[in-house]
């Protein structure tokens, strides 16, 4: 009976590595980073950062002071005439805008981080749709980030086939990177004054 389940399993474990074996594997590298900072009109996304800092963030950090020198001071002044169940309330409302404005700039960053990402995200959609065309075509069966591997072949290298897709105004190098792939260029890049 052992015998016979070991023969089972080694038939079985061999028809495995066997159909593994003839899969064809095709592994790129892809850094959409490098991407996003050529993609036309990625400037803007500084811009409308620092817009958003200033209309929403600051006047929300300006109002979280407000509400905490009102109601300490309110406190302070009143809170011999008010009941403890009211005196509880008021104090609970006072640490969350003190808790709120000790730990501004980890809010910050945070809702700065959700809205850079909101503002990507039309960039992304871009940049992730060249690259799912540029996997079917290439027929690539796994992508790792670029920085995982320590050396990968350039022909591999997923991030100047999908610039080429995009057909992003490119540097020079770039350029002659894409043709050394064998694909025409995109655009070039305007001259800089």
């Amino acid at each position: 009976m052992k015998k016979l389940l070991f023969v089972s399993m080694a038939f079985a474990l061999s028809l495995f590595v066997t159909t593994q074996t003839n899969a064809q594997v095709k592994i790129g590298t892809f850094d959409e980073e490098a991407i996003l900072s050529l993609m036309p009109g990625i400037q803007k996304v500084d811009t409308l950062l620092q817009k958003y800092m200033a209309d929403s963030l600051k006047p929300e950090y300006e109002y979280e002071i407000y509400q905490f020198q009102t109601k300490d001071s309110t406190f302070k002044r009143d809170s011999a005439n008010m009941n403890s169940s009211v005196k509880a309330i008021v104090k609970k409302e006072i640490g969350q805008h003190l808790a709120k404005i000790q730990n501004w700039q980890q809010y910050q960053q945070q809702m700065l981080q959700a809205k850079q990402q909101e503002f990507l995200r039309p960039y992304l959609e871009k940049i992730y749709a060249a690259l799912q065309v540029v996997l079917q075509e290439q027929k690539y069966t796994h992508v790792f980030k670029k920085d995982v591997f320590i050396y990968a072949d350039k022909s591999d290298e997923l991030m100047l086939r999908v610039i080429q897709k995009l057909k992003i105004p490119v540097p020079k190098d770039v350029e002659d990177q894409i043709n050394a792939l064998g694909g025409a260029a995109p655009a070039k890049a305007p001259a800089k004054k």
